[in-house]
């Protein structure tokens, strides 16, 4: 699943300085501090960091318009207990299946869903993506790559679905 993630949203919206940046952009106001300000800095970097605020042509900061009901987009509808679905709760990862089958047929969905053929995503990426299935998406991630769904560089730089997957 790609855009916004509210995790992030709700991270910089927690930070006070990135509150009140934000409310100083929504209100249409320049962001006060001077321009060298390192609370300032990382405080506009959260908010374009989470989707919430986003440059203009003219580079200026501006709210997003549509960060919110891309949000809402993605809650995940109520689904019937079957199949992989009782494995999962709100869209999310409840447990995984003991059957080695049924844990393949999960993690090759989600993968299905989170990353597209031809892309090639580095770790934050990736992790980011699962995180809409998972809290813990280092172990999610290396079932991905364990079970040949999902390859990555000997690096770990960057991952991208195998080439058999898309080719």
């Amino acid at each position: 699943m790609s855009g916004p993630h509210w995790r992030r949203v709700m991270a910089a919206l927690a930070n006070d300085d990135a509150r009140a940046a934000y409310a100083h952009i929504v209100l249409g106001a320049e962001v006060p501090g001077d321009a060298n300000d390192q609370r300032r800095k990382r405080a506009v970097a959260a908010l374009l960091d989470s989707g919430l605020v986003e440059r203009n042509a003219s580079g200026h900061l501006e709210a997003s318009g549509s960060i919110f009901r891309d949000l809402l987009g993605q809650q995940p509808r109520r689904q019937a207990q079957t199949g992989l679905d009782r494995f999962m709760r709100l869209g999310r990862i409840e447990r995984y299946p003991a059957n080695k089958a049924e844990r393949r047929e999960l993690l090759a969905w989600i993968v299905s869903q989170a990353i597209k053929p031809g892309e090639t995503l580095t770790e934050r990426q990736v992790n980011e993506r699962l995180l809409s299935y998972t809290d813990d998406v280092v172990l999610l991630r290396r079932y991905l790559v364990d079970f040949g769904l999902l390859s990555r560089t000997p690096s770990g730089s960057s991952y991208s679905l195998p080439e058999e997957e898309h080719a």
